[in-house]
């Protein structure tokens, strides 16, 4: 009898480490920087004619997960995303994505450049207009610097380590664990 008690208090130990790992696993997979929304032109303007936009973009640092908010009148202006080529001609032949709500939400999900600008006559060649670099979230390690941030071919998704892999891997040998855990007398 006694036995069999012990060998319940192991498997109560194990299940509780276990749980502590997992725990201490999920808090690794959280993203080190909180993600950033975003609008455009603020505070002193909105998606108008009157916002320097080389200025506004030169203020800040863009990283993957940040989200940019077009505020503007639908009357007035409209958000197309447009390739650099479409940027630099200010036509929207070809884009890539047309906003006309009047409060769009992009979200920037990768490392690279996004071109966005209006479409109605006039307005892009006015500077309405917006190049958004997007460059990879420092390392918080020690020695991080600009310098050592992997390069865009290195970081392909498909070369990174998924946490969400990682998570269900973990899963799978706590259950192994506590299914063993069980079976010790």
């Amino acid at each position: 009898m006694e036995r069999a008690r012990g060998g319940g208090g192991l498997a109560a130990v194990m299940a509780a480490a276990a749980a502590v790992v997992v725990a201490a696993v999920l808090v690794q997979a959280t993203p080190a920087g909180a993600t950033t929304t975003y609008t455009v032109g603020a505070p002193d303007g909105l998606w108008d004619m009157e916002t320097d936009y080389a200025e506004w973009v030169a203020r800040r640092t863009f990283h993957p997960g940040d989200k940019i908010t077009f505020t503007y009148s639908r009357e007035l202006y409209d958000v197309v995303e447009v390739t650099m080529a479409g940027y630099d001609a200010c036509s929207n032949a070809n884009n890539i994505s047309v906003f006309r709500s009047g409060n769009d939400v992009v979200t920037l999900t990768a490392v690279g450049t996004r071109y966005f600008l209006c479409s109605l006559t006039g307005r892009c060649d006015s500077g309405m207009k917006i190049r958004i670099n997007v460059v990879a979230a420092a390392s918080s390690g020690p020695g991080a610097s600009p310098a050592s941030a992997p390069s865009a071919s290195a970081s392909s998704p498909a070369m990174m380590p998924s946490a969400a892999g990682n998570v269900h891997i973990l899963a799978l040998i706590l259950s192994l664990v506590l299914f063993l855990s069980a079976r010790v007398p």
